[in-house]
């Protein structure tokens, strides 16, 4: 069986002074220790991903370098599970049942986290801070133990619609969407932010399955459809698969790309990036690659931790700087929780950011949740590719003004 564990508790030259002593058991915590599970594909048609689980696991060995989180280590558990659905579930109950861990941090995938999504609530076990836009990581009256991170994905494929209603008076849109729950909440919002005109404007639809080899046949079933709009909505393989093949058949629709495929290093450039230029998408990272964003503190924050905790990571992806965010915001809620670190109280601590401003945010862009609100990050921003970086182009667009 394949899988990765990273066990990052400091040895024992670490001091740990200030370990605080507690009276009380609390699943996956000991007085110098919490242990945290994690989920991701790091092999598979997904494993373009992997560097988010990499980076997190850089960045706690980095917080057990300096002595923990309130004089406790973290144990951080990662395991592979190739994006398959049933290997989430056994990698899921493993962590749970045997490594005993205190809660599950950043699964990724919707179909694979919804595969866990019952067990984890009829459990009792917190899976926070889920690594997709699934609009159901925010249904705390039914899964209080489940939450988002990044934006939705209904409410960016709105954003689009709204994009193209206004900026392309003969739209005729083609659309290429992976056939599982991630694929259908993008198409599904992008027809809801289309209103009734959604049957007019989408001229075709075509569906791939995680297992194809390619979507080349769909590109060009899209293209012969006369589409001169082109949503795609496909996972990193899959997009770069498809921006290439639109670019070599001479393609060239207003390309609409879903942020979860914007990365420069681990798409755009397989793709290339000539052919990659004038692609839309939205943003709410710092992307590394875009200039402006040079002599911000947190670029070069980021940079340096880059260098000294993960030398072998790609500092042109927004993959490794969504797990160093993501990675930063855990580690503030274990603070918050101070020295009660039971699964209710982290979960409570996550259900209380107020504003919080995980390094790498776009400006403006902060965290906000509450017990009645389990999306974290509400506000995009839209962004042109020029052919070396994104650029940003309008203002910062909140869910509201979705």
């Amino acid at each position: 069986m394949t899988f990765r564990r990273f066990t990052l508790a400091a040895s024992a030259a670490i001091a740990v002074a200030a370990a605080p002593a507690t009276a009380q058991t609390v699943v996956g915590v000991t007085d110098d220790s919490i242990k945290i599970g994690n989920i991701m594909p790091y092999s598979g048609p997904a494993s373009a991903y992997g560097q988010i689980g990499e980076a997190m696991s850089a960045y706690m060995e980095k917080v057990n370098a300096e002595g923990g989180v309130n004089g406790r280590t973290i144990e951080f558990i990662s395991y592979d599970d190739g994006y398959q659905p049933p290997r989430t579930v056994e990698q899921a109950r493993k962590l749970v049942e045997r490594d005993e861990v205190a809660l599950i941090f950043a699964t990724l995938g919707t179909p694979t986290s919804s595969a866990i999504h019952r067990y984890m609530n009829a459990r009792q076990v917190p899976q926070l801070f889920v690594t997709t836009g699934a609009s159901k990581w925010g249904d705390p009256e039914n899964y209080p133990w489940t939450m988002g991170w990044q934006p939705d994905y209904a409410t960016e494929a709105r954003i689009y619609a709204k994009y193209v209603l206004d900026n392309v008076p003969d739209a005729k849109v083609g659309i290429l969407y992976q056939n599982d729950d991630y694929g259908r909440d993008y198409l599904n919002g992008f027809k809801e932010g289309l209103g009734d005109k959604a049957d007019e404007l989408i001229v075709s639809e075509m569906p791939y399955e995680v297992a194809d080899p390619t979507v080349d046949s769909q590109v060009i079933s899209l293209a012969s459809s006369d589409a001169n709009v082109f949503f795609n909505i496909t996972t990193p393989k899959f997009a770069a698969q498809a921006i290439k093949k639109a670019d070599e058949i001479g393609w060239e629709p207003l390309h609409l790309l879903n942020n979860v495929s914007s990365s420069v290093g681990s798409v755009l450039k397989p793709a290339g990036l000539e052919a990659s230029k004038d692609l839309i998408t939205v943003g709410y990272l710092m992307d590394p690659t875009d200039s402006q964003w040079a002599d911000h503190p947190e670029k070069q924050a980021w940079s340096d931790f880059m260098d000294e905790w993960y030398p072998d990571g790609d500092k042109t992806s927004t993959f490794t700087v969504q797990g160093y965010s993501m990675a930063v915001t855990l580690v503030h809620v274990l603070d918050k929780a101070g020295d009660d670190l039971s699964r209710e109280n982290i979960m409570g601590q996550a259900a209380s950011l107020d504003g919080f401003r995980a390094p790498m945010l776009l400006p403006g862009i902060t965290l906000n949740t509450s017990e009645t609100d389990y999306y974290p990050i509400e506000a995009v921003q839209l962004q042109r590719f020029t052919g070396e970086t994104w650029e940003l182009f309008g203002d910062i667009i909140s869910a509201e003004g979705s």
